[in-house]
């Protein structure tokens, strides 16, 4: 369901061409789950930017489903992340002024109506927070979360629209143990209800062993551990 196929990336400097990725290939079907770990500036998130229809590659191909974004136009390209793909970072970003409930609806927001399935938005988004944890949140700010509470609140905006695909850059990074330890079991629990495709990058080795698959990003490729 997502195929990367010898994905590479490089960025111009006044030095010359930086290369990032070289030649990485991915194919993972409905339901697979993958950590990707590497150091600082390996590549990790440039793949995962990649792999989200948010930075094209330099050369090499992305498909999601059988259909490639950057064949797209901008404004169709966007459309196509609203729908199938699913963020989480490690900031939560979150926006400041909205209550815990208006932020996991605003990718509803900007959908087309026809394109909307199942339950009334509003309904999905009170479920999803409910099975995070955060029933009793829902007009809260997010100023008046925990660290915790905030990632559970943007996993389930990252879930709001069904995503095919959800891809998530350091989402326990910012949480203490506890907090990281809550995340990470909730965050495979909703992946397997929702039957994704999920990859995350993290330096975490605790969160990458919960993982039953995962690769090591070293010179810029993908080797399976």
């Amino acid at each position: 369901m997502l195929i990367a196929d010898r994905v590479s990336k490089s960025y111009r400097t006044p030095r010359g061409d930086l290369p990032i990725l070289n030649g990485v290939s991915l194919s993972l079907a409905r339901g697979a789950a993958v950590a990707i770990m590497g150091p600082s500036g390996s590549g990790k998130s440039t793949l995962l930017y990649i792999l989200g229809a948010l930075d094209p590659p330099s050369s090499g191909t992305v498909t999601i489903d059988g259909h490639d974004p950057y064949k797209l136009g901008e404004r169709e390209q966007a459309a196509f992340r609203n729908e199938r793909i699913g963020f989480v970072f490690q900031d939560h970003s979150l926006l400041p002024q909205c209550s815990v409930l208006e932020n996991v609806l605003a990718p509803t927001f900007v959908a087309p109506r026809a394109a909307r399935q199942g339950e009334p938005d509003a309904a999905r988004a009170r479920a999803l927070l409910a099975e995070v944890g955060l029933a009793d949140r829902l007009e809260h700010r997010p100023a008046e979360l925990s660290g915790g509470e905030k990632q559970r609140a943007a996993l389930a905006r990252a879930l709001i629209r069904r995503p095919e695909l959800l891809l998530c850059d350091e989402p326990t990074g910012n949480l203490d143990r506890a907090a990281a330890d809550s995340v990470a079991e909730l965050l495979l629990k909703l992946h397997a209800a929702q039957n994704t495709v999920l990859v995350v990058v993290t330096h975490s080795a605790a969160l990458a062993d919960r993982f039953p698959v995962r690769y090591e990003m070293t010179g810029g490729t993908l080797v399976k551990q």
